[in-house]
Order: structure tokens, then sequence, then C-alpha cells
């Protein structure tokens, strides 16, 4: 089984291994429903998904029917303005046929102008604030991508107390001196302060290319090789205190969650060979291709 720890200061405990619904998003009810077993087989408690992750709100609503009180479920939204994104929540809550959330996360937040937006009078952050005060949401995290995420989101946090934080964490992303100290900086807050740290991109081989002619499911090709995986998901939990999000590329699922219950040692010479022997690049260099894609796993 795939170790629990406290998730924050949320007062749940959290399987390390959180399940990137995005998964769900382009399947059919059927093959949700199949996926969705992989849950309890490996104990994993902790759902996230996000209003754009395409059907995934609704794919989950019948196993919420009744799971429910076995799960935290975290969804997201995208949006900026305190009305539209209260109409957004309420509709991932008729969607997932739920009355509450456990977390309400900041879509994304990396852009300067979007930042403004949210924390305005009448943006998002209020509006959230007014909808845990209603009991519509228990918790509010922020998320991102991009090489100057980590910096962005303690620059949240001194604006205001959320409970969560998500954001890129590989060994390839680490390898970049700035995003490194960036992210130190960042994790020794959330360590002190009990914000829960959410990774992604952990088994990201490379962006796609023209040559590549696989079938995609995840926005980046991601590794294949079981070992490799391995060592990927041992880099992020040998970290105390770090989650990861699974992958939205489902077939996948199972070779990331029996990593996930056999975490080990970091081989950080394997890992640096892996790299080598995969291709494996950095999905995001620093004014280069630093773009901001929805932080799907």
């Amino acid at each position: 089984m795939i170790e629990r720890i406290p998730f924050g200061r949320t007062g749940h405990d959290s399987s390390r291994i959180l399940f990137g619904a995005a998964a769900l998003g382009g399947m059919s009810q059927a093959r949700a429903d199949a996926t969705l077993t992989l849950l309890p087989e490996f104990g994993i408690n902790h759902i996230d998904t996000a209003a754009k992750y395409g059907d995934s709100e609704l794919r989950l609503k019948d196993f919420l029917a009744s799971h429910r009180a076995e799960y935290f479920l975290a969804t997201k939204t995208d949006q900026r303005g305190g009305a539209e994104a209260r109409a957004q929540l309420e509709a991932s809550l008729e969607r997932m046929g739920v009355a509450q959330v456990d977390l309400i996360q900041l879509h994304n937040l990396a852009r300067p102008d979007e930042w403004a937006r949210a924390f305005a009078d009448d943006g998002v952050v209020p509006a959230l604030v007014q909808a845990r005060n209603e009991g519509l949401v228990k918790h509010i995290g922020v998320t991102g991508h991009g090489t100057y995420i980590a910096e962005r989101h303690l620059q949240s946090l001194g604006r205001f107390d959320f409970a969560s934080v998500l954001l890129p964490y590989s060994y390839s992303m680490m390898a970049n001196p700035q995003y490194a100290a960036d992210f130190e900086a960042l994790y020794a807050h959330c360590q002190q302060h009990g914000v829960a740290m959410q990774t992604i991109k952990a088994i990201a081989q490379r962006r796609w290319t023209d040559a590549d002619k696989d079938r995609r499911f995840s926005w980046y090709k991601p590794l294949r090789d079981p070992a490799a995986i391995q060592r990927a998901v041992n880099h992020v939990f040998a970290r105390p205190g770090l989650f990861l999000n699974s992958t939205s590329d489902a077939t996948l699922l199972r070779t990331v969650f029996e990593a996930a219950a056999a975490a080990g040692p970091v081989d950080s010479a394997a890992l640096a060979a892996d790299h080598e022997a995969h291709g494996i690049e950095a999905l995001f260099v620093r004014d280069v291709s630093d773009d901001v894609l929805l932080d799907t796993p």
C-alpha cells in the first residue's frame, strides 16, 4: 500500500500519490469506472481534478455517489473574476454530485496580470473565501507550471494563507539552478507553515516532437520504462512531505502506482544515466520554453 502522510495542515492524511483525474477526461464512463478501481487497490484516498479536465468531473460522479466519504476531493477553477469563479465552482459541484469539495485550487496562477486580478476585491480569492465560509469548500490552494512558478507561489503565500501549492518537481527541473533555488525557498516556507506541496511531471521524458508517432495521452511524452519510472518516483518520495500527482496517461497508472508502493532510496547516478539513455529533457526552460500550459499531471 502507498504511504499516507498529513496533507499540510488540513487534518487529512493523504496517500503520497494523488490520483490525477485528468486521466478520466476523455474516457468513456465504463473505462473511467474500471480505472477508478485502481484507487482502493493501492490505498489511494485523494482525487485531484479540475473544471477544465474534459469530462473528468462527470466521470467521477457515480464513483463519488458511493465513495465520497473515503476520499479527499480537490478540483480547480481557472477563472480570475469572483462571479465567474463562483459559477464555475457551483457547476463543478453539480457535475460531481457533491455538496462540498475538500480543496478548491486556483488553476495555473502564474501570469502577473492574472495574479493581480485574482486578488482584487472582486477577484477569485475573495469569492472562494466566501464559498469556504458557506461550506462549499474546506480549503483553498494554488497551482501552476513553468520555471517561475515556485517564486510566484511564494508571492501568493505572502498575500494569502493557501493550504496547498502544486508545481513541477523532477530531477531534470531541479538541474536548473534558479528553479532549484526557488523551489527550495518555497519548500522551506511550506514545511514551516504546514502548506501541502503537490508535485507534477516527475515521469515526463520531454515535449512531443513532430517525429513522434506514439499515441498521445498527455501533453508531454512520458517515460515508459518501469525502472526509470521507479527511480523518478523515488526521487519525489525521498523528499519529506512531497506529494506526487499521477499522470494523465492512464496507460501508465498501474506502473506509477506500483512504483509508489515500492518507493525506495534515490540512486542519483542511475537518475543521471536515465537522462542520457532516455533523452530526458526539462519540460520548461527559463525564457525559452517557459510557456504555461494547464497543469495536468
